[in-house]
């Protein structure tokens, strides 16, 4: 029996396993996407094991919903905080290490909780679209109407298009508004669908629209909710001191039987 946690962090849900003792590190591929299943599993859109880690909190090892591990996750990485906390592994700050090197996590009124993210220091411009990496590799287009856009067709074309179809690329439609703030829609390499949020995408999205240098904040609209990306822009396409955030929250807790 596995003992798990779910959380969500704007509608991007995870399975949260504590594998501090190191019992849970041989889930296989077919394991994990079985258990991220929507109809035969617990369902999310990945699982992370919060492992030990010499001089830090702890380390957070993620796997995409297609049971294969995957890079950084944003959303996971802010629940991953929180589930921490709920441990009493930490009090309301972590430091701890996933996949693209170390972060930090702050916890602050209710259920938000602050991520911080890596540098940025290459955006790469196409021809209506934009190609950056935050932790997962990202492509964002802006669109009109995003609202009214099959995400799932379109990102799926591009995803599986020739320049990206082997090791695959998230995919961000940006509609921007007039009050500066953005709405996002993300297809997610992985899980292979659109998902209600990720933040790693929305931090994509958000450092692509930054104008001028110096500090800055972007509200984003998702379809599981808001969040919010502070910056500061040192160069054209150089950021550093990013920061994720917004609210991560615990939805149950179970144990759990693998098939055979």
């Amino acid at each position: 029996m596995i003992p798990f946690f779910k959380y969500q962090a704007t509608g991007n849900d995870f399975i949260l396993i504590d594998n501090r003792e190191g019992l849970y590190s041989g889930l296989t591929t077919e394991q994990v996407k079985w258990l991220c299943d929507r109809r035969f599993g617990i369902g999310a859109d990945g699982l992370m094991l919060l492992n030990k880690k010499q001089g830090y909190d702890f380390d957070m090892k993620y796997f995409n919903a297609d049971g294969r591990e995957g890079s950084m996750c944003g959303n996971g990485g802010r629940s991953i905080v929180r589930f921490a906390h709920k441990l009493r592994l930490i009090g309301h700050s972590a430091s701890f290490t996933a996949a693209d090197g170390e972060h930090e996590g702050t916890l602050g009124n209710g259920d938000w909780v602050r991520l911080h993210m890596n540098p940025v220091r290459a955006i790469k411009k196409e021809n209506d679209h934009f190609i950056l990496d935050t932790g997962s590799p990202h492509y964002v287009k802006h669109v009109e109407k995003v609202a009214d856009l099959d995400v799932a067709k379109e990102g799926a074309a591009i995803r599986y298009s020739a320049p990206f179809s082997e090791k695959g690329i998230n995919v961000n439609f940006v509609e921007l508004n007039g009050d500066g703030s953005i709405y996002v829609r993300t297809y997610e390499r992985g899980v292979e669908d659109e998902t209600y949020s990720c933040g790693t995408g929305v931090t994509a999205s958000a450092l692509v629209g930054a104008r001028s240098n110096g500090p800055g904040k972007v509200d984003v609209q998702t379809l599981g909710g808001r969040l919010q990306v502070e910056f500061t822009k040192v160069g054209d396409n150089d950021f550093e001191d990013i920061w994720l955030c917004g609210p991560a929250t615990f939805v149950f807790k179970g144990e759990i039987e693998l098939p055979l």
